[in-house]
């Protein structure tokens, strides 16, 4: 075998197209290197551009009417026994329907509103302390008229056609028994006054006690088994400007701070309509809520009243309500005197910039004017 010798001047041609490679190598990963550099230093390091202050009520609501939504939910009473699980329609557990605002935060179809419009069985203690005792009826006359015999797939029209014997007088183990279709008379005839037979007393007692064992004594769910709930049907959303069109909608978060009445909630499809051509900005949001002071103004855009305001014969239109700062915040809410009703909890409430001051969430029935509104540092928790 014959061995070719490489001369020194190939070697040294071979190691100086090697650095020549790895300087290329170099060169190009440079380039790389600055390119991503440069992309990301400019989506994430660029200065942000300084807020516009829009200055007016109609500028305020012209930017931002499309991004505020009508909330429409819709809850009703549940039962599951025995892993069964069904709506309950008596007329002691009727479907309920609230109105609410909410407001377009992001292009992924994210709305923040009050808690209380995605939890209305929480709004308040009166409101738990209301539902809580209607559960707990419900559980008791479901109890009540229940029997063993039924089976889990009978379960919803068994009640439903026995609901009217049903009794919140419920102990475990007696019988309610007015819906027993056993029809069994129990009351003696009449005949003689006294009989010194005991041959006759024998007689009439083993009759007695045949007739009370022919008699089925029904054997009853136990309340334990039962479970009563609150639970969403469907909750939706409509557009200012749209003809009654409502779109699905899901509960993304609720604030677990009873002290902040805050929640998200998102389009089932996960993006924000191409109509809304302004998302509100947290970014731009007040921050800092000892800045808001007494005299300052506020401006909301919502639905109070939820339809019964909103519907027209032109679509749904979203409103602007005004009026000024009436107390310093408490780090949690501020006042104001806006004019708002219910159907206009987690409306957004602007300064005359057109900046996120509030979210509006509670009010005083008896009087107009004075209306609360969670400071808007707290969206930032969720």
């Amino acid at each position: 075998m014959k061995i070719r010798k490489i001369s020194p001047n190939e070697d040294l041609a071979a190691a100086t197209n090697k650095k020549k490679g790895n300087r290329y190598k170099f060169v190009i990963i440079g380039i790389i290197f600055l390119a991503a550099a440069g992309f990301l230093g400019f989506k994430y390091l660029k200065p942000k551009p300084e807020a516009v202050c829009l200055g007016t009520d109609t500028k305020i609501y012209d930017a931002y009417k499309d991004a505020v939504v009508l909330i429409k939910h819709r809850y009703g009473y549940f039962a599951k026994i025995n892993g069964k699980e069904f709506q309950l329609t008596s007329e002691d557990a009727k479907e309920e329907t609230i109105y609410g605002t909410g407001f377009f935060v992001d292009t992924n179809g994210d709305m923040i509103t009050n808690r209380h419009v995605l939890e209305p069985w929480s709004s308040s203690d009166e409101e738990s302390a209301k539902v809580n005792a209607t559960m707990r009826n419900l559980r008791m006359k479901i109890a009540s008229i229940l029997t063993k015999e039924v089976s889990a797939d009978e379960y919803e029209s068994f009640i439903e056609r026995n609901w009217t014997h049903a009794s919140i007088s419920y102990n475990e183990g007696e019988e309610e028994g007015d819906y027993d279709e056993s029809g069994e008379e129990t009351t003696e005839s009449a005949g003689e006054e006294f009989v010194s037979s005991n041959e006759t007393e024998t007689a009439t007692d083993t009759s007695s006690t045949d007739i009370a064992a022919s008699i089925p004594v029904k054997e009853y769910v136990s309340i334990d088994e039962i479970e009563v709930f609150v639970k969403t049907l469907d909750i939706e959303v409509a557009l200012h400007d749209s003809d009654s069109e409502w779109l699905n909608c899901e509960v993304k978060k609720v604030s677990e701070d009873s002290n902040v009445d805050l929640g998200i909630l998102q389009l089932a499809d996960h993006r924000t309509p191409g109509t809304v051509s302004n998302v509100i900005d947290l970014e731009n949001a007040v921050a800092n809520d000892s800045t808001l002071a007494p005299g300052q103004k506020a401006i909301m855009v919502g639905y109070p009243l939820g339809m019964d305001l909103a519907q027209t014969n032109s679509g749904i239109k979203v409103q602007l309500y005004n009026g000024q700062i009436s107390k310093e915040s408490d780090g949690n809410k501020i006042q104001y005197s806006i004019t708002s009703t219910h159907g206009a909890s987690g409306a957004p409430v602007f300064n005359e910039c057109g900046q996120l001051i509030a979210v509006n969430f509670s009010g005083v029935d008896q009087v107009q004017g004075i209306n609360f509104g969670i400071v808007a540092k707290h969206i930032n928790s969720l």
